[in-house]
């Protein structure tokens, strides 16, 4: 038999071939037989059904005992049909689902992106990388008319769809407020209002905002409930915390936020991250904060972008390629 039509009545016939030739083309055609036969939703059970009477016409005289087993196969193939068919529809509305949120994580990178500007005296470097589709940190520079620049790292309590969607809130919000965006302690006392407002009580933002003064190179900072940053010192080759007191965003509505500053010497850097940085694991154990800081010291001397680009590659390897969480990690590095 070179084709079979698909249809249950050839079925005795191709088994009658298989059985007397053991040719393997009869084998390809049975394949082909159930990829069909479930395209057309046929069930196991009916499959069963048609071999058990195609088996009584060309072998009359079955024993009593095959065809009881055949009775039990049945009844186990029945709960097997109903099983796979659940899972062909929760399969296909998991693929529907992934799709979805495919779009949603491309529609979230053009919402939430942001320019890495260009300043004199200044070298930044940035990167961001989510751990799943959707990030739930988030980065943002602000150039204001003076050519100071504005900075934002904020990491959502929460993951997936609505941690993308809060952050885009947040954007949008920092950008209804220009008159008060340069100072940071504003920013983070109107996005706390903001969030308080219209964010489910259950889901939090934590965020950092500093503000980079480019004439007199000071950069002033406050924090809401965020990962701490670090300040490094060129002249005596040391990191410290840059941190400041602050209720993450969203919990009170009057809030209040201190703000700090630190005065920036050339080649001194500040670098701002989140948690997805400090809490990278070897193994079962989280990573010590001085190691962190050694691998950053080991690649001070670079280019600010290259910095942060070879510290992730560097967790990224120690967690065997599969971040447990997001990564955003931000340099600033006076050059004048």
């Amino acid at each position: 038999m070179n084709t079979l039509r698909l249809d249950l009545e050839n079925y005795r016939d191709l088994l009658a071939e298989y059985i007397s030739t053991k040719d393997e083309r009869a084998l390809y055609q049975a394949e082909q037989f159930s990829k069909q036969s479930m395209q057309q939703n046929i069930s196991p059970e009916e499959i069963i059904n048609v071999h058990l009477r195609s088996l009584q016409e060309l072998y009359p005289e079955i024993p009593d005992y095959i065809l009881d087993s055949f009775d039990f196969l049945m009844e186990t193939m029945m709960s097997y049909g109903l099983a796979y068919q659940e899972f062909q529809a929760l399969r296909e509305k998991q693929l529907e689902l992934k799709s979805e949120i495919s779009v949603a994580a491309n529609m979230q990178k053009t919402l939430l992106s942001t320019v890495k500007p260009e300043i004199e005296g200044l070298d930044i470097g940035a990167l961001s990388v989510p751990a799943k589709q959707m990030n739930g940190d988030y980065h943002h520079f602000v150039v204001d008319d003076e050519g100071s620049l504005g900075v934002a790292v904020a990491d959502v309590i929460g993951k997936g769809v609505p941690a993308a969607l809060c952050m885009s809130m947040i954007k949008y919000a920092m950008d209804s407020f220009p008159e008060l965006r340069m100072d940071p302690k504003y920013i983070l006392g109107s996005l706390n209002r903001v969030v308080e407002r219209n964010v489910d009580s259950n889901m939090f933002i934590t965020m950092m905002y500093g503000m980079y003064n480019t004439v007199d190179h000071t950069f002033s900072f406050a924090s809401a409930g965020h990962e701490p940053g670090f300040y490094y010192e060129k002249e005596k080759d040391e990191f410290e915390e840059i941190s400041a007191p602050g209720l993450v965003l969203g919990v009170s509505p009057d809030s209040m936020y201190e703000q700090y500053q630190k005065k920036v010497e050339e080649g001194d850097m500040i670098v701002l991250l989140t948690d997805g940085v400090t809490e990278c694991r070897k193994g079962d154990d989280f990573i010590e904060q001085e190691e962190i800081l050694e691998v950053i010291r080991e690649y001070k001397h670079l280019p600010s972008q290259e910095i942060v680009e070879n510290v992730y590659k560097y967790f990224e390897r120690l967690q065997d390629f599969q971040l447990r969480d997001d990564f955003t990690l931000i340099v600033l590095k006076r050059n004048v």
